[in-house]
């Protein structure tokens, strides 16, 4: 496996993880996963507008209503381009990730259930809003 392929492996796998995106990934999301590689994207900055990006779309009072659910991967692109222009503080993300954690957990359970229809990829690194990315 090549630098490469880890890379985007690693962002869809991560992103797959987040409340409200779909339970599989598109090609067109693996695709943009290699584009963040070539464009030498930081691991810690897309993880970083996942957190950022996840708890917007999550955490919403009870007056708004309900976003839809994400579909594909450049829902984050934002994100990560805000995160690469303004870093924010590393202290503030992992505040962030505990907030977005039981969301998370939530995900990473349907995503252990037997589909209903169609294969389902296996994930690893249960952990990954624990795990900080260099």
């Amino acid at each position: 496996m090549t630098a490469r392929q880890a890379y985007a492996d690693s962002v869809v796998r991560n992103y797959l993880r987040l409340p409200g995106t779909p339970l599989r990934a598109s090609r067109r999301d693996r695709r943009l996963a290699a584009a963040l590689h070539d464009r030498c994207i930081p691991l810690r900055v897309v993880w970083a507008a996942f957190v950022m990006a996840g708890v917007r779309w999550a955490l919403r009072s009870p007056q708004q209503r309900k976003l839809d659910p994400i579909r594909t991967l450049f829902y984050f692109v934002p994100a990560i381009e805000e995160a690469l222009t303004t870093p924010p503080e590393p202290g503030y993300i992992q505040y962030l990730a505990a907030k977005l954690r039981p969301f998370v957990i939530e995900k990473e359970a349907q995503l252990a259930s037997p589909p209903i229809a169609g294969p389902l990829r296996t994930l690893q690194n249960p952990r990954w809003l624990e795990t900080r990315v260099s």
